[in-house]
C-alpha cells in the first residue's frame, strides 16, 4: 500500500529524514517511535502528501505520491495536531464541508455515523469554536474518517485527549483495522505501539534502527527504543 525508495527529506542544510526504504503493506499497523528531533512528524507529513521529499519516490497504492497527488489524497485519512477544522461552522457544517470536498455519497447520513462513533451527536449543530479541545479531537477524528480511507495516517494523536476520546479513538484505531485500512501511527506512548500494531519502527537521527514484526517488536525494542531516546545510536 506504501512504498517509501531512497526517500530524503532537507530542510536547509539539514537532513531530517535520510535515504530511507519503506513498504508497509495493505491492512497492516505500523507503530513509530523515537526520540524529539528523530524525523517522525516529517516522515508523517511526507507520507500524508503535507510535504514532498527532497529525493526518492514514494508510491501509494501503486500511484506516484508527487505526479498523482490528486488522486492519492481521497486514500488517505490525517489526524495531527493540527484539527484542520473551521471554528466558525458548526460541527455538521465542517463535516459537510469535508465531505463535499470529497464527494462522499449519501453525506448526510454518514455525517451521523461518524458524529455518532466520536460521541458528539449532542453537539452537531454547536460551533467548534465552542468545543472543548478533547472534543475538537473528537470532531478530528470524525472528518479524518468521514471518507472512508484506506489509510489513517496519525501525528501523535493522543496529544490533548481526555480518557474518553482516547478511548474512542483507540476503537476507531481497532474497527478500521478490522475492515483492511493501513494504519501507521507516530506516537510516544511505546506500551499502547507494542499492544496494537503489526510492526513497529524506530528511527533516530533520520534512519530506521529498528523495524520488525511484533514477535521481534516484544522480544526486543524496549532495550533499543531506551537507547534511542537517550541519544545513543543503536
Amino acid at each position: 500500500m506504501i512504498k517509501a525508495q531512497a526517500i530524503s527529506k532537507r530542510i536547509g542544510k539539514k537532513a531530517i529524514i535520510r535515504e530511507m526504504d519503506l513498504e508497509i503493506g495493505g491492512g497492516e499497523f505500523l507503530a513509530i517511535l523515537g526520540p524529539n528531533g528523530a524525523g517522525k512528524s516529517t516522515l508523517l507529513k511526507i507520507l500524508s502528501l503535507l510535504m514532498r521529499p527532497s529525493e526518492g519516490r514514494l508510491e501509494i497504492n501503486g500511484l506516484d505520491a508527487v505526479k498523482e497527488a490528486e488522486q492519492v489524497r481521497p486514500l488517505l485519512g490525517v489526524i495531527s495536531h493540527q484539527t484542520y477544522l473551521y471554528d466558525a461552522l458548526t460541527a455538521s457544517e465542517n463535516l459537510e464541508f469535508y465531505g463535499r470536498m470529497y464527494g462522499v455519497a449519501g453525506l448526510t447520513e454518514r455525517v451521523r455515523e461518524v458524529i455518532k462513533e466520536v460521541g458528539l451527536e449532542f453537539s452537531l449543530h454547536d460551533q467548534v469554536g465552542t468545543f472543548s479541545r478533547g472534543m475538537q479531537q473528537r470532531l478530528a477524528i470524525a472528518r479524518a474518517i468521514l471518507h472512508r480511507p484506506r489509510i489513517l495516517l496519525l501525528d501523535e494523536p493522543q496529544t490533548g485527549l481526555d480518557q474518553q476520546a482516547l478511548d474512542i479513538l483507540y476503537q476507531v484505531i481497532g474497527r478500521l483495522k478490522a475492515e483492511g485500512s493501513t494504519v501507521v501511527m507516530v506516537t510516544h506512548i511505546l506500551d499502547y505501539g507494542l499492544e496494537a500494531c503489526d510492526r513497529l519502527l524506530v528511527l533516530v537521527q533520520g534512519k530506521p534502527v529498528f523495524l520488525g514484526n511484533k514477535p521481534e517488536t516484544l522480544a526486543g525494542v524496549r532495550e533499543t527504543y531506551s537507547l534511542a531516546v537517550s541519544g545513543v545510536r543503536a
